[in-house]
């Protein structure tokens, strides 16, 4: 971490001297990493404006998928989602961060039952009475993304799926739970994978959470199944995504040779997310998409 003079300009861009702004964090964060612990850089650390434009799109974020809720249902194709997901976007002045991303064909992923993400929507891929179906969106608005996906059931959902979805949800919160500043995110992955785990599922190993704000995917990656007491320290200022992949048997995934994109459970089981955006502040955290 490069050293700045104690009356210079902080590195954050505020215009206050280092000395009344970031230097006291970062003199914290130099003794963790001392100690050995993985710490961010700068770059990770969100200034109160820049959380107060996620803030901005996060609430676009959240009206986009309560507009989901609304419509989903028996009979909709995943492509109506897709549409509604898309053209909402725009109206709210927004972009659909998932269109063209990496090739991405659409603006919404809607994974359905053993589908683990990255579904693709199409006119031809109809929801049926029984299923459970993730929609995951990301949102850009005015130069920051806002991340988060919902699980729906659709119809009448047999007790051992819509168990799976609210233990799912249940991950999440405990995860959520863990997340402090001074803290690790090992400590909200082992609460995690512990819910899951006497509950009788598994989770995806390979794909995990990300930081996200001023780009759809940042550092550090976030795993849902180290222990706690490793990985990142967290400190105010970080915004990344909790989003475990909650699956009924096997943690095993695999990716759809044909599209390369669509991750299935590799025992053709259940899958279940639900994904939310949060920053760490100076004494918790804050959850800017639900």
């Amino acid at each position: 971490m490069e050293k700045i003079g104690r009356n210079a300009p902080c590195w954050c861009g505020s215009g206050k001297k280092y000395k009344v702004c970031h230097m006291a964090l970062d003199e914290k964060i130099r003794r963790y990493a001392l100690e050995g612990h993985i710490v961010p850089d700068r770059s990770m650390i969100k200034t109160p404006e820049q959380i107060e434009g996620i803030r901005e799109s996060s609430r676009r974020n959240v009206a986009i998928l309560d507009a989901v809720g609304k419509m989903i249902g028996p009979g909709v194709s995943t492509q109506q989602i897709d549409d509604l997901v898309h053209d909402m976007t725009l109206e709210l002045g927004g972009i659909p961060a998932s269109l063209h991303y990496d090739g991405f064909p659409k603006s919404v992923c809607t994974s359905i039952n053993e589908v683990v993400c990255h579904g693709i929507p199409s006119e031809d891929v109809i929801l049926r009475e029984g299923d459970i179906v993730n929609v995951d969106a990301t949102t850009i608005y005015k130069g920051y993304f806002a991340d988060s996906s919902r699980m729906y059931c659709i119809g009448q959902v047999d007790e051992e799926k819509r168990r799976l979805v609210r233990v799912a949800k249940e991950c999440m919160e405990r995860g959520l739970a863990m997340v402090k500043p001074w803290g690790f995110l090992g400590d909200m992955a082992q609460a995690v994978n512990d819910h899951a785990r006497a509950n009788g599922y598994s989770v995806v190993v390979e794909i995990g959470g990300h930081g996200v704000g001023l780009e759809f995917h940042e550092d550090p990656f976030v795993s849902y199944v180290a222990k706690a007491g490793t990985e990142m320290l967290m400190v105010p200022g970080m915004v990344f995504t909790i989003e475990p992949m909650v699956n009924m048997g096997t943690s095993e995934v695999y990716v759809d040779d044909d599209d390369e994109w669509t991750v299935y459970t590799a025992d053709g089981r259940p899958s279940a997310q639900w994904e939310i955006t949060v920053a760490v502040t100076q004494d918790g955290y804050e959850v800017l998409t639900w």
